[in-house]
């Protein structure tokens, strides 16, 4: 792995997130705030990562697999730091971190055996909408004021904002999901077909 700039804030961004999620999880708003700022600051190396990849015309291997891989880190954690917390279901967030992590291995079989994978655009916006109900919520529960803290029940009702917005990234994730299998049904089916080989030998 040649460690260009890219690959570095890639690193940087995995780093980050245990920061963030030590500062957020405490109960102080003082510490969320800090959470919401490291977080920030990891959700900021994506973009500049991606934006000097093009810019520069630096592709690798290993960037390829990490870049996607260390934004689902990040948000995977975040929605696991919320389920605990009680302001998100947590049937809404195993969906969510089990599908990108499925589609995470399929895209790793695929770079190790040197074949392309099809990335829709659906998969594309997917990731940038996740990144921004996260930082929406994030910023909204750094507010003393904020409605959530005086709910009687958590996580809240599927009538609160909160839970519709989260419906509908669920929704979009697993359609995205969907999508990107039967675009790459041909990896899926000689990993089954290898699976099978390796059980019934």
């Amino acid at each position: 792995m040649k460690l260009t700039v890219p690959n570095q804030l890639t690193i940087l961004r995995i780093i980050l997130t245990p920061l963030f999620l030590y500062f957020f999880i405490q109960d102080s708003i003082g510490d969320k705030l800090t959470g919401a700022i490291i977080f920030s600051l990891a959700a900021a190396t994506d973009w500049y990562d991606g934006y000097i990849a093009r810019k520069l015309n630096i592709v690798s291997r290993w960037g390829q697999f990490m870049d996607p891989l260390a934004d689902k880190i990040l948000i995977s954690s975040a929605l696991i730091a919320y389920a605990h917390l009680g302001y998100v279901y947590w049937w809404m967030v195993i969906i969510i971190v089990v599908r990108d992590f499925l589609i995470t291995f399929l895209r790793m079989y695929a770079l190790q055996r040197g074949k392309s994978i099809v990335t829709t655009n659906l998969a594309k916006w997917k990731t940038f909408i996740q990144m921004a109900a996260v930082f929406i919520l994030l910023i909204y529960l750094n507010f003393p004021n904020a409605d959530i803290y005086n709910l009687e029940k958590y996580p809240p009702g599927y009538s609160h904002w909160i839970s519709i917005v989260y419906l509908l990234i669920t929704a979009i994730t697993v359609i995205s999901g969907i999508q990107y299998l039967i675009e790459n049904r041909l990896h899926v089916v000689e990993i089954l077909k290898r699976s099978m080989k390796f059980f019934y030998r």
